[in-house]
């Protein structure tokens, strides 16, 4: 199948066999639109997830600990400005509480998420130690390993994170033009961000990216993303789709249709390989699950448990509430794309593994250098 000069059969054969196409290319997929090209594009991805994974998904709890925020990103409802907010700050027994919750009911990972929370930046040591004893009650709690998205944090808080033992770190760029990134993140330093994610993969961390779609990002400029997350070798790489926020600069953001977001995840499959991709709980909720693994994606998340006051991040109470963002309503959308929880031993095995592959390539200390 042949359009605009291009040929999807020999570009999707090329990459499932791992070999090099060039950056115009990976343009023309992320532009997929009709659906029989769709169709074989998510064909595609499914079937390398395949090779790498087999049939097993892995399955993240989410635990956004703390509401508050010092930043003003003008795309992000709990941006400091917005005084409408009702907001929360769990405390360390309500958050390992919610912790064992998630592991009994059998996640893989602890997901601890919150802004950049100006009662702990504050403070100084004292703030980042009482974030340290947190992680380590959690992970002594559930015996699982933890990814901590805390925002751009100072040196020597990562140092600490990563002598706890802390599996992952998160710190989104959203998008990897810097003008567009100036327009997103207001106020926040675009090297800083990025050196933030170096450090932590130099203490030992693994590394997870994330892209804002349908923000008035153009195809190139996601081509430009995926590419860095190849050479930085991410270790895991989320996309989601832009949810208009009220009382926040881009309330009126007209909502991207569902269908790029997929594409984004089948391209990020072809392209990045091996990595964990995620299908995200928060943007369309269970009814969006399905499409997303279909589309390629080998990680469910965010999985919250209700009844814990907790929120999500692009539709915060979406489905939470009502039991629907919980293991025994996701297993069911598992099953019926033919797929399963994997095992605890089997992602613990791909943690250990990926960590043992940590030394930097010629390609990633070019990215470093940038």
């Amino acid at each position: 199948m042949e359009t605009a000069g291009f040929n999807l059969a020999g570009i999707l054969n090329r990459l499932q066999n791992n070999h090099p196409v060039k950056k115009n290319e990976v343009t023309y997929l992320l532009g997929l639109s009709d659906p029989e090209e769709t169709r074989l594009l998510f064909e595609a991805a499914r079937a390398l997830r395949a090779r790498y994974f087999g049939s097993t998904i892995f399955l993240y709890g989410f635990l956004y600990f703390s509401t508050h925020c010092r930043n003003n990103c003008n795309f992000c409802q709990y941006r400091e400005s917005n005084q409408k907010l009702v907001r929360y700050r769990k405390n360390q027994s309500e958050i390992t509480a919610a912790a064992r919750d998630m592991a009994a009911a059998g996640v893989h990972l602890i997901d601890l998420t919150m802004g950049e929370d100006p009662e702990l930046y504050g403070s100084g040591k004292s703030g980042f130690s009482r974030l340290v004893t947190m992680v380590k009650a959690v992970q002594a709690e559930t015996e699982l390993p933890v990814m901590i998205s805390p925002g751009a944090l100072p040196d020597s808080a990562l140092a600490q994170l990563a002598d706890a033992g802390v599996t992952w770190f998160a710190c989104y760029q959203e998008t990897h033009n810097k003008t567009l990134y100036k327009t997103l993140r207001q106020g926040q330093g675009f090297q800083n961000r990025l050196a933030k994610k170096h450090l932590a993969k130099s203490l030992g961390m693994l590394i997870e990216e994330g892209l804002l779609t349908g923000v008035g990002e153009s195809l190139d400029d996601l081509t430009d993303s995926i590419l860095w997350m190849r050479d930085f070798s991410v270790d895991q790489a989320r996309v989601m789709t832009f949810v208009p926020q009220a009382d926040t600069p881009m309330a009126h953001t007209n909502v991207q249709e569902s269908l790029k977001e997929l594409v984004i995840i089948a391209v990020m499959r072809l392209v990045l390989q091996d990595v964990l991709i995620p299908a995200s709980l928060d943007v369309d909720g269970l009814k969006g699950l399905r499409a997303r693994l279909e589309a390629g994606a080998n990680v469910v998340t965010s999985i919250v448990p209700p009844n814990k006051g907790l929120a999500g991040v692009a539709n915060p109470l979406l489905d939470i509430e009502a039991s629907r963002r919980t293991l025994a309503q996701v297993l069911p959308i598992l099953k019926s794309c033919g797929l399963s929880p994997a095992p605890r031993e089997e992602y613990l095995a791909w943690v250990t593994l990926r960590q043992k592959r940590m030394t930097p390539s010629v390609a990633e200390k070019e990215a470093m250098e940038c």
